[in-house]
């Protein structure tokens, strides 16, 4: 039951399934919430082109990077998550989960889209806001939950593809059952690019080369399962290195997370245990550029040791009508920026930080409308917050209605404590003394589920206090200087709608975010557009699926004075996957179709995202 083909056949005549109304803290953990989670299954990740977990899930509105790049070719570091207009700076105001464990790196919040192989995904589930108490400071604008395919007594698969820029993928994984109760699963995956200028042709020189990524990663799992207890483990490993788009410029990680999850159903409810250990070390190399592009100079080589430990225990209980989740968190991250300086010289800062909760959350129904509340004391070094949550839904019918406030808080990373980086002649100062920031949102909407459409739209407002973003110091035509700083108050409020309607084996998906942020004095908060659209046509049958879709934004500002103007774009995409007997099928992806050319940013250069990308294999699945 876990393979592609009999879920592409079974979704071109089955209706939609209900409107998810709850959040996956870990498996088998729920709690109900108040607000707008979209759910995508196995489907949904097929149907939606991209290498990486990263640019298919760009579909969903008010998904994006820190800027318009792709993490094939984007610096680890602008690849943190940002949902509704959170995300003027590199690191994650999102957090993600990969069953139930934070991939967000432990020195700067950002995440790792290579270690992410989509075909390995069972679901996503992305929560906008932070209608819950239960996660920390990482979700202050969000969450998104990536869960693993269940194991199976035998499974197994292949792939390999192709594509222009020097592509070339092979994957493979697997899962089987050694005894009974036990299962087995692994996967791995590699991927060479040639990859594309990141500088637009006419203001290229002799400096710039492509931008390109190469990695190899994997996961091994071991699952047991009994009637009232299962257990998983866990280990994964990720080895990349990337050329920045210059013949200095590189970097290279190595990450390896250990992690383990056991619940426990009793009489009254269910008991959870999970923990983590993460090790990562990134290592980068950064340059001035001359005039006219045509001289580089070595300006430091850095390495950026770092790991996290962390778990959490959890407990949750039910009954006719009410739900009652609470429990407690730790993490505690450490690790260090050590530069090399050129001509002479050395630089190295870092830290640790521990960081722990304590948080209850429940709901109760009352007739046709349903009630919930949460609480989380949070403790970040010597530093106290609470975040409160509520919200109610009410249901009639095909419709449910709903709204929800919050507060939530994100204390400052190391990474934009300690480590100064640099993008062309654009340097980015540490800032060792950052306070952390905070958000109070409230949010309404309305969903409907018919037999054959889906609609829901969601009107929302966060208040940001002590943002902190980076703050232009100075501006001359070799350098522009920027500084990480509690920037003050900023606001950012707006509208979403998605909406999906089947007939026979045709399927349409669209969706809209405007989001107006702004900071106090008026000044828009760089990399946010005030509008992203999406929508995807496909059709599919039990041994054929079509899919085009398109995707844009609109106008936005690379940094916090609005002096550098990104205008909007719209790319398109087309996919398809055909069975050619057995478990053998044939996949074809272009990405871009159009080959527009997306400004991405500047660093005085103007900076272009990903051309015209085209991908085709073979894979192979066995169930």
């Amino acid at each position: 039951m876990w393979g592609l083909a009999p879920c592409w056949a079974q979704s071109a005549t089955e209706p939609p399934e209900p409107l998810s109304t709850t959040i996956t803290v870990a498996e088998r953990v729920e709690t109900e919430a108040a607000a707008a989670v979209t759910t995508w299954g196995r489907e949904e990740l097929a149907v939606t082109p991209g290498v990486n977990a990263d640019d298919r899930l760009r579909m969903i509105p008010g998904f994006s990077l820190f800027r318009r790049t792709s993490s094939l070719a984007a610096n680890p570091t602008t690849q943190g998550v940002s949902l509704r207009g959170l995300g003027s700076t590199g690191a994650s105001r999102t957090l993600v989960l990969w069953d139930g464990v934070p991939v967000n790196d432990p020195f700067g919040g950002w995440v790792y889209w290579t270690r992410l192989a989509p075909d390995e995904l069972e679901r996503v589930e992305v929560s906008r806001g932070a209608s819950t108490s239960v996660f920390g400071d990482r979700a202050m604008g969000g969450a998104v939950a990536l869960f693993s395919r269940e194991p199976a007594a035998r499974r197994w698969n292949a792939g390999y593809e192709a594509g222009n820029r020097g592509t070339h993928q092979v994957s493979a994984g697997g899962s089987w059952q050694p005894a009974r109760g036990w299962y087995l699963s692994g996967h791995g995956r590699a991927l060479a690019m040639d990859g594309y200028f990141i500088v637009p042709e006419e203001a290229r020189g002799a400096v710039d080369t492509k931008a390109n990524v190469r990695f190899a990663g994997g996961a091994a799992r071991a699952d047991w399962a009994g009637a009232r207890n299962r257990l998983f483990t866990r280990v994964d490993i990720l080895a990349e290195e990337r050329a920045n788009g210059t013949v200095l410029q590189r970097n290279s990680t190595g990450l390896g997370t250990a992690a383990a999850h056991y619940t426990h159903d009793t009489s009254a409810g269910l008991i959870s245990a999970l923990g983590y250990h993460s090790r990562v070390e990134y290592r980068a190399s950064f340059s001035a550029i001359g005039a006219g592009r045509e001289t580089e100079r070595l300006t430091s080589l850095q390495s950026v040791p770092a790991e996290a430990t962390g778990g959490a225990l959890l407990w949750r209980r039910g009954g006719a009508g009410w739900n009652l989740l609470g429990g407690a968190d730790v993490n505690r991250a450490e690790g260090v920026s050590r530069e090399t300086l050129f001509p002479a010289g050395r630089r190295e800062g870092g830290g640790e930080q521990t960081q722990h909760g304590l948080f209850v959350q429940a709901d109760r129904a009352w007739k046709r409308t349903r009630w919930l509340g949460g609480l989380r004391r949070h403790m970040a070094g010597a530093r106290e917050f609470w975040s409160p949550s509520a919200g109610v839904t009410y249901g009639q019918g095909q419709w449910r209605a709903r709204a929800s406030g919050y507060r939530a808080f994100r204390a400052p990373t190391l990474n934009e404590m300690y480590r100064e980086f640099r993008v062309g002649n654009a340097v980015t100062l540490a800032n060792a003394a950052l306070g952390p920031e905070a958000l109070t949102g409230i949010e309404a909407g309305a969903d409907w589920r018919g037999e054959k459409t889906q609609l829901s739209i969601t009107w929302f407002r966060n208040s940001l206090d002590d943002l902190i973003t980076n703050v232009t110091r100075s501006i001359t035509p070799a350098l522009i200087t920027r500084q990480r700083d509690n920037a003050g108050r900023a606001v950012s409020n707006g509208a979403e709608a998605s909406i999906t309607r089947r007939w026979g084996r045709w399927r349409a998906d669209g969706q809209w975010l405007m989001a107006r942020s702004e900071f106090a004095g008026g000044a828009w908060l760089p990399q946010i557009p005030r509008h992203q659209l999406s929508g995807q046509l496909q059709w599919m049958s039990e041994r054929t699926w079509l899919a085009a879709g398109v995707r844009g934004t609109s106008m936005q500002f690379e940094d916090d004075l609005n002096r550098f103007r990104l205008p909007g774009y719209a790319v398109a995409h087309v996919t398809g996957r055909r069975r050619l007997g057995g478990g053998w099928w044939g996949v074809v992806a272009v990405e871009n179709l159009l080959n527009r050319e997306i400004a991405a940013g500047f660093s005085p250069t103007p900076l272009v995202g990903a051309p015209r990308l085209v991908r085709a294999g073979i894979r192979y699945e066995l169930f």
